[in-house]
């Protein structure tokens, strides 16, 4: 499960470069879509390791909370640059 958090944490962070060198609208709004859904699969792992005691109430509070901004901060900009793109 620590494997998979820190697969999906990193995705997160590589997507986001990937969509900063872009070469259209679209493709930067896909990289943006995946980083998006990275975030989706990291709050999963973060919920699961709660579930089976490997993490504290705390600490899943703060980063869930942190992974939460962040998705909402990509959602924003994925229906932003949807609207921009049509």
């Amino acid at each position: 499960m620590a494997r998979q958090l820190l697969k999906s944490g990193t995705s997160i962070g590589a997507n986001l470069a990937e969509a900063n060198g872009a070469i259209s609208g679209n493709d930067f709004s896909n990289k943006i879509s995946i980083a998006y859904k990275e975030t989706l699969e990291t709050q999963f792992w973060l919920k699961l390791l709660k579930a089976v005691k490997l993490l504290d109430d705390s600490k899943y509070a703060t980063l869930h909370e942190d992974a939460d901004e962040i998705g909402r901060i990509f959602l924003s900009i994925i229906k932003t640059t949807r609207i921009n793109n049509h």
